[in-house]
């Protein structure tokens, strides 16, 4: 067992889950636009406290960058000046990314809450790159997936920014997450490849139960970013205030992501009988099956009790452990398959 990669990718996991509740709570409370400019926010490293900080004000010293809303519409310092008596339109310029110009407290710290965890989790995964290194030799898939990790970082920022220049469009949301789980694809990777230990074997019937016990989770991840993106779509239409409109009358996708949860249920409880039978390491199934559970009690809340407040980040967060623990679960099983130690 490689004990430092193994507490590095633990703990850049844990940052990345911590990053997707925070994206979720994001996208719940409505808050991805809290900061309208990227990577910055209103053009500070601190964001403004109250809206009159967004004001033009004279005798003020401007650095390059620095935004102030005028007139309905964002205006960019295109250098470092004081400002006179009066405001001089030549010291400044429109934002044409987008035009959404409202400032709302609350939404503006969630957004560099959400992306304060995104630059810490991105400096955890950088120092698993570089701890991964010492194995170069021994075990060189551990410092090249997590190259790969440190890259995704990077992709997901670059998506994160085109999330905001697009004023929050739902397929790009949807791209930020599904970038979001390919991270933790990797992760889990460098963390089986570190704890080394491969699992007993099951039977080749139980094999093809787990993959396909995986597959079908896929499919209603993919089914559920469908639904999410129609309730995006229900909230500009019926407003965020009015959660009993947002699944009036869904499309199909909700009705089948509905019905294959029931599914995953019989299937997940077959994989049990048989992991129990073939005398295996029941602790996966036993959190595959309990986070099930928990993700139909979310999804019945949300339908029938008009989505309780932290009842979609929590949704999405046990989709994403759910996810989590059935690709671990096969990595651990399939280690010798990825073994190029030297």
């Amino acid at each position: 067992m490689n004990k430092a990669v193994f507490f590095w990718s633990t703990w850049a996991l844990l940052s990345v889950y911590l990053v997707i509740l925070a994206g979720a709570v994001v996208r719940m409370t409505g808050s991805g636009m809290g900061c309208p400019d990227w990577p910055k926010c209103f053009g500070y490293l601190i964001p403004p406290t109250e809206r009159s900080q967004l004001n033009w004000q004279p005798d003020k010293s401007y650095k390059k960058g620095n935004v102030i809303i005028l007139d309905n519409t964002l205006q960019v310092a295109i250098q470092t000046f004081e400002s006179g008596d009066t405001i001089d339109l030549k010291n400044w310029e429109v934002y044409t990314k987008h035009d959404y110009t409202t400032f709302n407290v609350t939404h503006t710290w969630v957004e560099f809450i959400n992306r304060l965890l995104g630059a810490i989790s991105g400096l955890i995964v950088f120092g698993l790159f570089v701890r991964s290194l010492w194995w170069i030799r021994k075990q060189p898939l551990l410092p090249i997936f997590s190259f790969f990790a440190v890259v995704g970082m990077g992709v997901q920022a670059w998506l994160g920014k085109t999330v905001v220049d697009s004023n929050l469009l739902p397929n790009k949301i949807s791209l930020h997450m599904i970038m979001a789980l390919l991270i933790v694809s990797v992760l889990l990777f460098v963390r089986a490849k570190s704890q080394g230990k491969q699992l007993k074997q099951p039977s080749k019937n139980l094999l093809m139960l787990i993959v396909g016990s995986f597959v079908l989770t896929l499919i209603q991840f993919g089914l559920g970013v469908d639904v999410r993106q129609f309730i995006d779509y229900q909230i500009k239409q019926a407003g965020s205030n009015a959660p009993q409109l947002w699944l009036d009358r869904p499309e199909i996708s909700f009705y089948v992501h509905r019905s294959l949860s029931l599914a995953v249920v019989v299937l997940s409880v077959w994989i049990y009988k048989l992991v129990v039978k073939e005398s295996l390491t029941q602790k996966y199934i036993q959190f595959i099956i309990g986070c099930i559970l928990v993700e139909i009690i979310l999804g019945i809340l949300m339908y029938y009790v008009d989505f309780p407040w932290g009842t979609q980040p929590l949704h999405l967060l046990i989709a994403a452990l759910l996810f989590s623990a059935q690709l671990y679960w096969l990595l651990r099983i399939k280690l010798k398959s990825y073994d190029l130690s030297i």
